[in-house]
């Protein structure tokens, strides 16, 4: 294997949402193409219980982007309280964060003009199921859905995991009838990306976060 670019692909599949090109049209062979390449990914028990809604049509995406608007704002609310009982942040936290919040406003007012919406789903709920059971189910649908954002990637498509929508999720289930059996892991946009390439992020480095044997130990 080309380990560059392999690295590469893994180090900058981004968030992509300012740069989303909401006036080209993304073709139904790659989407195909790429869902293929998602559904080799493990999944718990090879239960294969996955299954991935595509939303081309504009009224059904404008009435999601409605609902994933309203609930922006509310998440968005509870963050500045949450921020102002915090206090004071680093000036370099500040300035990704608001770099970070810019771009999520910029996503949510336009959330419904997207080419493509892609909602993962796994067969099964989470209501009433203990902490492993939880894990298992999301277990079953996060890699196929990780894999999804690698392929579209790699295509020069761009996308964004977000969850906000399933504060809705029962109005958008009758939208699109998903049956109720069905969990909706996630909400993808997905456009091809305008401009140049994507860099990796600043993170922290993965040594202060990994400990060995003991969380003492790191």
């Amino acid at each position: 294997m080309n380990l560059n670019t392999i690295d590469k692909l893994l180090t900058t599949t981004r968030s992509v949402r300012r740069r989303l090109d909401f006036e080209r049209p993304v073709e139904a062979a790659v989407i195909r193409g790429c869902l293929e390449i998602a559904i080799q990914a493990p999944t718990g028990g090879n239960s294969q219980g996955w299954r991935f809604m595509i939303v081309s049509d504009p009224q059904k995406k404008a009435r999601i982007g409605e609902l994933y608007h309203e609930s922006f704002l509310i998440y968005a609310r509870a963050r500045e309280e949450q921020s102002a009982a915090a206090g004071d942040r680093p000036q370099r936290d500040q300035e990704q964060r608001l770099r970070v919040a810019k771009s999520a406003v910029y996503l949510a007012k336009r959330m419904g003009e997207v080419p493509l919406m892609i909602i993962p789903c796994i067969a099964g709920r989470v209501e009433e199921r203990d902490v492993m059971a939880q894990a298992s189910l999301y277990g079953s649908i996060l890699p196929a859905t990780w894999s999804l954002m690698l392929a579209l990637r790699a295509r020069g498509l761009g996308s964004a995991y977000t969850t906000l929508h399933l504060r809705y999720e029962k109005e958008i289930a009758a939208l699109l009838d998903i049956p109720g059996s069905f969990t909706q892991a996630a909400l993808l946009p997905v456009a091809y990306f305008s401009g140049e390439d994507f860099k990796p992020a600043k993170r922290i480095p993965a040594a202060e976060l990994t400990y060995w044997n003991t969380w003492e130990n790191n």
